[in-house]
């Protein structure tokens, strides 16, 4: 009979803890004898329990020399010892009534997804947040993609053979035949001086890299929101030491500088994108980040189009970045990083934060702290536990090489799909727009289960793969649905996809507390990729068909490796290392998931 009672209670407790609300009723005649048996219950369950062996009762027993204490919230303190559970009526099993009650009703403890599951996944403060941070992506693509037109050659003659040995006689002598100018136009950067443009340009991929391995720890240690504020703010005064700059000089030392802080400051946003929703739409937050990137390209195209002086549209193209600047500090701090460092309380705010922007009343919550918070004589986790830690040591590996090949194919087929004739705005227009259908094609297959993330990323480097190495068996003049250029724009357009999973597929494969830190590394490991694709057709030399059959390998390589990796589609988040190091994680949430459903 005793088990029995437990048992009943038990359903009735556990209601209590996932709603927040006592089962028995508050008012009525019976009122008070309800909860003095409940009172009773709580004794017996904790005696109980603890006979089993069962561990930590929920409720410790009282005994006569413990006082009872009501919780301040229900403003009671220590209640004297005395007759308890005499019977119903008295006025100190009044007070235990409250107690109890205040108990039953207390804030409900919930992990961070459950959390979010309780505030909306993605509601419409979420929406809000999201596509402040997506918009941003048009002004990183406009810095990303400046030196395009403003490094733009055009052409020009000479009034007589041969070329002038100093600027000042080469002034006299030169004349530019294109209604734009650039800092070709500016500073005469022709014949042995035209690699200044490239130089320029390679010292703001060199930027990225740093960006990327500097800024990731950095917001891991100090925050995401910290760190991306000042990576804006620095990424628009220097974007504005660009179009004013008076020489060659100080145009490629900010170049440089940008390209530091751009990168970092992308990273982070983007990791921010995720954060701030629950996680089955992480997949849709980050396709639709990088789409609007593919789109920020065109958007820039435009302005180049209408704005042809090459300063003036390096003004246009910074100037958004002061609004995004002002807005962000409007922003609130991540939530999964608050929690994944311990700062339970500040998560739970910005949750109320988020809960009050869905339109929901007041969240009557509290979180549990994370398994994985460092005492304060340890120093938080670093780039070095992606080495340590075996599991993630291996998954760092692979996903680097994965990058490394996304951008050597991406750049690569670029190269190799042939100059395309005709308007320069209307081509840097198409080199984002044809990146424009990978997107919904990565949305429709990473959700569904038979595929997953897993299954279409390898897909679609392989695609790419066979993409580059049957280009070499097609003839020049095959026509158009046939023709080496399309098929190598296809092959570019499933790279494109693939690298827009791998951005998701990495997030959601590192925990929370290394989440940067993992994708700081990859994003390198991207950038050297960026930077021998333009030396692999010089293998042309050798054989006109070693620079594709390299590029199809890579693809088909890093496709074949993706299936070392484990899926990720509807699989809980780890927010600490020790979360990884735990088999019943995964349980864990699986059995909490259920519970919910159940109450439900």
């Amino acid at each position: 009979m005793k088990t029995l009672r437990v048992r009943m209670f038990s359903v009735g407790l556990k209601q209590a803890e996932l709603t927040g609300r006592c089962p028995l009723p508050r008012s009525g005649p019976s009122t008070t004898a309800r909860w003095w048996q409940l009172d009773q219950i709580l004794v017996e369950k904790s005696r109980f329990s603890q006979n089993r062996g069962g561990g930590r009762a929920p409720f410790p027993p009282k005994t006569p020399e413990e006082p009872l204490r009501v919780p301040p919230e229900a403003g009671g303190g220590p209640i004297p010892s005395g007759r308890r559970g005499a019977g119903p009526g008295g006025a100190r099993r009044g007070r235990q009534r409250g107690a109890v009650a205040a108990a039953a009703r207390g804030a409900m403890a919930a992990e961070l997804e459950e959390a979010f599951g309780a505030a909306g996944e993605f509601g419409g403060g979420q929406r809000r947040l999201t596509a402040f941070l997506v918009l941003l992506q048009v002004y990183v693509a406009c810095q990303s993609m400046l030196i395009v037109l403003v490094g733009a050659m055009p052409e020009y003659r000479i009034d007589q053979e041969g070329i002038p040995a100093s600027k000042a006689e080469l002034a006299k002598r030169i004349h530019f035949t294109s209604n734009f100018t650039s800092i070709v136009t500016e500073w005469y950067l022709i014949g042995q001086e035209a690699y200044k443009v490239s130089l320029a340009s390679s010292l703001f991929f060199a930027g990225l890299l740093i960006g990327n391995i500097t800024f990731g720890p950095l917001s891991d240690r100090l925050g995401r929101k910290p760190v991306y504020i000042s990576g804006l703010f620095f990424d628009v005064l220097f974007g504005y030491v660009t179009a004013l700059a008076p020489n060659y000089g100080v145009f490629a030392v900010s170049r440089f500088i940008v390209g530091i802080v751009n990168g970092g400051m992308a990273l982070v946003s983007f990791v921010l994108t995720q954060e701030y929703v629950g996680k089955s739409f992480w997949s849709f937050t980050g396709s639709l980040t990088n789409l609007t990137f593919a789109v920020g390209i065109a958007v820039y195209a435009l302005l180049g189009y209408c704005v042809r002086e090459w300063r003036h549209l390096a003004l246009v193209s910074n100037t958004p970045g002061v609004i995004f600047l002002l807005l962000s500090f409007m922003l609130p701090e991540s939530p999964r990083w608050l929690y994944s460092q311990g700062k339970t309380a500040e998560a739970e705010d910005v949750m109320q934060y988020i809960a009050l922007g869905n339109g929901k009343e007041r969240l009557n919550l509290k979180l549990k702290p994370s398994a994985g918070i460092s005492r304060k004589d340890e120093s938080p986790p670093g780039i070095l536990n992606l080495v340590k830690h075996p599991v993630l040591r291996w998954r760092t590996i692979i996903l680097m090489y994965i990058w490394y090949v996304c951008s050597l194919v991406y750049y690569g087929l670029t190269l190799n799909a042939g100059e395309l004739g005709g308007n320069l705005y209307l081509n840097v227009a198409l080199y984002g727009l044809v990146e424009v259908p990978a997107f919904p094609l990565c949305m429709f297959f990473i959700e569904k289960p038979w595929s997953g993330r897993r299954k279409t990323m390898m897909c679609f480097l392989i695609f790419a793969g066979f993409a580059c190495m049957f280009t070499m068996f097609l003839p020049k003049n095959s026509g158009l649905l046939l023709s080496p250029t399309l098929l190598a724009l296809c092959g570019k357009m499933m790279v494109s996809a693939a690298f827009n999973i791998v951005y998701i597929y990495t997030s959601e494969l590192y925990p929370t507390v290394l989440r940067n830190a993992g994708l700081g590394v990859c994003s390198m490991s991207c950038r050297f990729g960026g930077i021998l694709a333009p030396f692999v057709p010089s293998m042309k030399s050798l054989s006109p068909s070693v620079p594709l059959v390299v590029f199809g390998i890579s693809g088909l390589s890093a496709g074949f490796l993706t299936l070392l990796l484990p899926e990720t589609l509807n699989k809980p988040i780890a927010e600490s290392i020790e979360d990884l190091q735990s088999p019943k994680y995964s349980v864990l949430i699986n059995e909490k998931a259920n519970q919910l459903e159940e109450s439900t």
